[in-house]
């Protein structure tokens, strides 16, 4: 598969501000309660579920997953940033890490038992979410479990040209309507078990929304199965 146009410039951009990125980003430890308890009640479904391990799909500098891994969870981390993958291997040399692409995951059909995209679908033009959330769905066993969250909204929204820790970057950041995620998400195969909004408020610059779905398994299991 050819790899998509836009992943360069992603790369790219997130190679260049990996090590201020780390600085500058927020350890789960530090987010907000709500937050918070969707990353707790995600870890808490797969460890029931037992489908497999949990891939954590730009991983960036390996934060989240480590923070999986403390809750009980298998876990491993996938980047596109070659960067950021170095930084979360010194950092977390206990868990597993590559370089990879969510449009094109190197994972066989139906394996894991979760996917983690936590504020890293967003790069992704709105025409090709399809083919991301089919990669998630291809990948999950039946009975697997997805958090997918990010900022929520409308049009295009571009990183000031000093990026990170005045470095220049060149990538975009596309906000859909919750509405529509949720519609792409249902189009995929998943069913949306929870979905959580939050409002901009001093701690959040932009609307927030997570969602946690599952994929049936061949008796049409409930998340809860």
């Amino acid at each position: 598969m050819t790899e998509p146009s836009y992943l360069a410039a992603v790369r790219e951009s997130y190679d260049t501000v990996a090590d201020d990125y780390a600085v500058l980003v927020k350890a789960p430890s530090e987010l907000d309660p709500l937050s918070r308890s969707m990353l707790t009640a995600f870890a808490e479904l797969v460890r029931a579920s037992d489908r497999g391990p949990v891939a954590d799909l730009g991983c960036g500098p390996g934060r989240v997953t480590a923070h999986m891994a403390g809750l009980g969870v298998s876990v491993f981390g996938i980047d596109v940033s070659p960067k950021m993958i170095e930084l979360a291997r010194n950092a977390y040399p206990d868990l597993r890490f590559s370089v990879g692409s969510m449009s094109a995951l190197e994972i066989e059909d139906d394996t894991l038992g979760g996917i983690l995209a936590y504020y890293s679908t967003h790069h992704t033009p709105p025409e090709l979410l399809p083919v991301v959330f089919a990669e998630f769905h291809r990948t999950l066993a039946p009975g697997g479990h997805l958090l997918l969250a990010g900022h929520v909204g409308t049009g295009e929204h571009r990183r000031p040209a000093h990026g990170y820790g005045g470095h220049p970057v060149s990538y975009t950041s596309h906000r859909l309507p919750t509405h529509q995620l949720a519609e792409l998400l249902n189009q995929a195969g998943f069913t949306i078990a929870a979905q959580l909004v939050q409002e901009p408020d001093e701690k959040l610059n932009w609307k927030f929304a997570s969602f946690l779905a599952y994929k049936a398994d061949y008796r049409g299991a409930s998340l809860t199965s």
